[in-house]
């Protein structure tokens, strides 16, 4: 059961309206998520503000996808994986990329593997990354902006993580071919 309202462009709070609209001219329809987010205005601004910025980072487009992928399968939001899956998909991501990203499994690649561990370890030590870990990110070519970069997605995507599964955000109909579910 569900006390959260999935808001049609017509329903949204007022003060929602301009970032539905924003959204909705973008990508052309409105997301479920966003339909939810929308009965707090202040929410959806944060995550569209945040995730506006997120993408403004030093990190390459590739690069913010796997720190999107690392905290949506460690939080579980199915419907970020596969927002996110097809992303890495539009960008050419290598089908074993995207295959490590949605197991939670080492990628490939060494330098994003030490970006997706270095994700996870934001995440699993809420910030207070050990010394040994930060060096081995920093040793795979990143520079201390990164780190606060990965900061940056974390909190955004910890935001929409967290949104989705509270409003239970079901999958959009264009979403249904990345499907995810987490691993039992």
């Amino acid at each position: 059961m569900s006390v959260f309202t999935a808001h049609t462009a017509e329903t949204v709070p007022a003060a929602a309206r301009p970032s539905v609209e924003a959204v909705r001219r973008r990508i052309g329809w409105l997301p479920a998520p966003v339909a939810l987010m929308a009965e707090s205005p202040q929410l959806l601004a944060g995550f569209l503000t945040a995730n506006a910025g997120f993408e403004q980072t030093a990190l390459e487009p590739l690069e913010r996808e796997v720190v999107v992928l690392a905290v949506a399968t460690t939080n579980e939001c199915h419907v970020c994986v596969a927002l996110h899956t097809g992303t890495l998909t539009r960008l050419g991501a290598a089908t074993e990329l995207i295959t490590a990203l949605r197991a939670g499994t080492p990628l490939p690649e060494p330098r994003l593997e030490a970006l997706r561990r270095f994700t996870l370890a934001v995440l699993d030590h809420r910030g207070a990354v050990p010394d040994d870990q930060l060096g081995e990110f920093l040793a795979a070519g990143y520079q201390p902006r990164h780190a606060l970069d990965v900061v940056l997605g974390v909190g955004t995507y910890t935001i929409s993580t967290f949104a989705n599964r509270l409003t239970r955000a079901p999958l959009d109909p264009p979403l249904a071919v990345h499907t995810w579910t987490p691993a039992a």
